[in-house]
């Protein structure tokens, strides 16, 4: 993969746009019809497109995300992940509770924003917001905002994990610790897989408690830590050892029948996870030259799930579904794009601008200058005796 993969020409931002407008897709059944996402009943709970959507995200992520932690160290790093995600957020948090403000009490707005500006959302609804929307009649619920929020803290324990691993010198020096890290939460998936093999072939993960709490996170859900962790690492493992990854035509085929076969089948986990890692890197490097422009100079993708949810919401709460899911969808698309676009030509990429800040060193004044001739001048000593 090594000679075909490079870091200035590459597909990774056209098919994050796709994974993001997925995810937004996938979530019109519910959001817009109060109907299941698609694909669960092929897969037979295994997945839909929403979640597929979200795991092509942590593999595409640990594998750009490890190249710059190699590349800048880990506190450099970690600054340059904070300025990706937080102002993004923190925007579009303000940007929701403000408009929220409106329709519902301007407290609970805020205490909206309060709730998940740490990336660990724990405050879902705004008083009665949305709570008549289709979505709301699906869960039997009351106010969900935004409900792709939960990713967020995921995504930074993992970050965390790379920073942790960067300080070590584990990146640089000894990545084969990433390939255990890997196996490791493989060792996971394959225990769900054979524990319920004997009744079925279509697993699902375990339930296994939570994790933590840890400082800024929280508690965070132990299985959905691991699966997710799984790819992440897959990403990363590529990213390290990618010289040693070939990128074949006929290996995307095979990858690509076994992605389908275990959504239909089975064993989507196990299987199913390291093909769908292996197509999505494979379609980085084998896309065509007018894919590799698309999102690398502005990159909506992470606008574009940050606000998709509310925005759909808010179109749900206009009635805009009962024109049809296929118009609903497109409003949804557009309206989100718009914001998406805002977001990065007015936070997002004004933030990255202080990637290289670094805070100021104050250093002692210096002391002000003797007269000439002063600081070589002995000291006339009285004579004694």
């Amino acid at each position: 993969m090594a000679d075909r993969y490079s870091p200035r020409a590459n597909a990774l931002g056209f098919l994050r746009l796709c994974l993001a407008l997925a995810v937004l897709v996938g979530h019109s059944w519910p959001l817009g019809a109060g109907r299941p996402t698609p694909g669960l009943g092929v897969t037979h709970g295994q997945a839909d497109l929403g979640a597929l959507a979200v795991d092509g995200f942590f593999v595409l992520s640990g594998f750009l995300v490890t190249a710059s932690a190699a590349r800048l160290g880990s506190v450099r790093f970690a600054w340059h992940r904070f300025l990706r995600i937080f102002p993004g957020l923190w925007a579009c948090l303000l940007v929701t509770a403000g408009c929220a403000g409106w329709f519902a009490s301007l407290p609970q707005a805020l205490a909206f924003a309060r709730g998940n500006a740490l990336g660990q959302p724990h405050v879902w609804g705004i008083g009665t917001l949305f709570g008549d929307n289709p979505y709301a009649r699906l869960t039997g619920g009351g106010s969900v905002v935004n409900g792709s929020l939960w990713s967020l803290s995921f995504e930074l324990f993992w970050y965390g994990v790379l920073t942790a691993l960067t300080a070590c010198g584990v990146i640089r020096r000894c990545p084969r610790l990433v390939l255990l890290l890997t196996a490791g939460a493989y060792a996971v998936l394959l225990s769900d897989f054979l524990h319920q093999l004997p009744s079925t072939p279509y697993t699902v993960p375990q339930p296994r408690g939570t994790f933590g709490p840890i400082p800024l996170f929280g508690a965070l859900n132990t299985q959905t830590l691991v699966y997710l962790g799984f790819l992440f690492l897959l990403g990363a493992s590529a990213q390290l050892y990618q010289h040693r990854v070939p990128a074949h035509p006929a290996l995307a085929a095979l990858a690509a029948l076994i992605l389908v076969g275990t959504l239909r089948l089975g064993a989507f986990h196990v299987l199913g996870y390291p093909a769908f890692a292996y197509l999505l890197l494979w379609a980085a490097c084998s896309l065509p030259p007018w894919s590799h422009r698309i999102g690398r100079a502005r990159d909506y993708s992470y606008g574009i799930y940050i606000y998709a949810f509310p925005t759909q919401q808010t179109l749900a709460a206009l009635g805009v579904q009962h024109w049809g899911l296929p118009c609903y969808i497109a409003a949804s698309a557009l309206a989100t794009t718009a914001l998406a676009a805002a977001s990065w030509h007015l936070v997002e990429r004004p933030a990255l601008r202080l990637k290289d800040w670094t805070p100021p060193v104050r250093r002692p004044r210096p002391a002000p200058p003797r007269p000439a001739g002063v600081a070589d001048q002995e000291p006339v000593l009285p004579r004694t005796g």
